[in-house]
Formats: C-alpha cells, sequence, structure tokens
C-alpha cells in the first residue's frame, strides 16, 4: 500500500516512536513501518505545533 510515494515496509524506521495505533503505518510495539516520514508545518515554533503528515488511518 502506498500514500503520498510512502510503503509499509516489514521493518520499522530506526529509532523512531509511533504510539498512533490507528495508522495503517503503526507497528506493533510502537514503531513506524513507513518507508519515510513527513512532518509538518515548515517554520513550527514547538512540538504542538508539528504533526506527522504520512499518516493515514488504517483500513
Amino acid at each position: 500500500m502506498t500514500h503520498n510515494g510512502t510503503q509499509k515496509m516489514n521493518q520499522p524506521l530506526n529509532q523512531v516512536r509511533c504510539i498512533v495505533n490507528t495508522c495503517e503505518y503503526y507497528g506493533q510495539g510502537n514503531h513506524c513501518l513507513a518507508s519515510k516520514i513527513e512532518v509538518q508545518p515548515q517554520n513550527a515554533q514547538n512540538s504542538d505545533q508539528t504533526a506527522c503528515a504520512t499518516f493515514m488511518p488504517k483500513g
């Protein structure tokens, strides 16, 4: 499955922790299985202003 050019991988991204278990790319043990991630927006000032643009709802 792909979304914005991102593929779901068999192995997690090294050192990327994700706890959003409703995402298609979520892997058991709080891992991200996306081939790449994009965090937005540009010029954010703190973590509250950021979001994972790679998120895709399961199903």
